[in-house]
């Protein structure tokens, strides 16, 4: 019994979920028929999402509602429409476009409307959206994806091709992705999962997140902080003033910051290390039993045995080879200390 009332109650949420998704449909266009090879979507205040589907479930959804979040009859809607916007569904040439605009500015904000699209269509499909402020999502699709916000977050996940996301103000959220990825917030912070190839993530003052990457990869803030694991290829990794968290790392590293704590863990060596930090502590853990050649200095240096070392190390600054030399290692903290440790 108590089975049976749980899969009526998950059965039941289940369904107020989907209705509430879809309360707000206004049209659906099926896009079955058509082979869509590329997708361009405009709106000036709601949401856009892209998703993978087989070729017998494409279709294009438009969904409105008042500005918001508010509901409106479909005479309402209509109205609305006819008076202050104008709205084009279109499919020629193997593209589906939609787009909706005012038709001029919209001086009382309770008469505007929340147009979002969504389009499910064929995986190998290249992308062109854009929103002056809701959310973009893009999943399962694969091929050139151009798309950008002024406020919204960008979702990514399963997507691969040549990637290019802009948003002004939201987070990002980059999952199980590859290739050519550029994706870039001018405040929201960043997480990246799980994804390859050669990534370029940049926000101007949000947090960094990145966990189980491999490649190619440059993260930048300008002021949060930054944390990350399980990467392998190449890293570079810079903020203007947070922490720096970096673990179980096989990769070549070039980190800083101006001031915040950097704590870097790394279990197998690339073909460099290079870690700054203007005026705070540097944490540093590393394999034993490589050729290095050391180039540290910090207000004090703590170490444990330099293995067949040659070469100058005081208390500030240790300069020479641990086993015969070969990977450089440049690690300077300007006014903190620096304890390294060889495991």
């Amino acid at each position: 019994m108590k089975k049976t009332s749980l899969l009526l109650l998950l059965l039941s949420s289940a369904i107020l979920v989907m209705a509430q998704d879809k309360k707000n449909l206004y049209m659906t266009k099926t896009l079955s028929s058509d082979a869509i090879k590329n997708v361009e979507l405009q709106t000036s205040g709601g949401s856009l999402s892209v998703d993978a589907v087989s070729g017998s479930e494409a279709r294009l959804e438009v969904y409105i509602s008042g500005n918001n979040g508010k509901d409106l009859t479909s005479e309402e809607i209509k109205q609305r429409l006819e008076e202050k916007y104008d709205l084009t569904v279109s499919v020629s040439n193997n593209k589906v476009t939609a787009i909706a605009k005012p038709k001029s500015k919209i001086s009382d904000w309770k008469k505007a409307l929340n147009i979002s699209f969504k389009a499910y269509v064929p995986k190998n499909v290249s992308t062109d959206l854009s929103t002056s402020g809701g959310s973009i999502s893009l999943t399962g699709i694969s091929g050139n994806q151009d798309f950008s916000t002024s406020g919204g977050s960008l979702h990514v996940d399963g997507v691969s091709g040549k990637i290019n996301g802009r948003t002004s103000g939201g987070s990002i959220h980059l999952n199980n992705s590859s290739d050519d990825i550029e994706l870039t917030t001018s405040g929201g912070s960043i997480s990246a999962m799980n994804s390859s190839g050669k990534l370029r993530l940049t926000t101007s003052g949000g947090s960094l997140d990145l966990q189980d990457l491999k490649g190619d990869i440059k993260a930048t803030t300008s002021g949060g902080g930054i944390r990350g694991g399980k990467i392998s290829g190449e890293l570079s990794a810079h903020t203007s003033g947070g922490s720096i968290n970096l673990d179980d790392l096989a990769c070549s590293l070039e980190t800083s910051t101006s001031g915040g704590h950097i704590d870097v863990s790394i279990a197998s060596l690339g073909k460099y290390v290079k870690i700054h930090n203007s005026g705070g502590n540097i944490d540093v853990t590393m394999p034993r039993g490589k050729g290095l050649n050391l180039d540290l200095s910090a207000n004090k240096i703590k170490t444990n045995a330099l293995s067949n070392f040659n070469g100058k190390a005081d208390d500030d600054r240790i300069e020479g080879t641990m086993d015969g030399g070969g990977i450089p290692i440049d690690i300077k903290s300007g006014s903190g200390r620096l304890s390294i440790a060889f495991k």
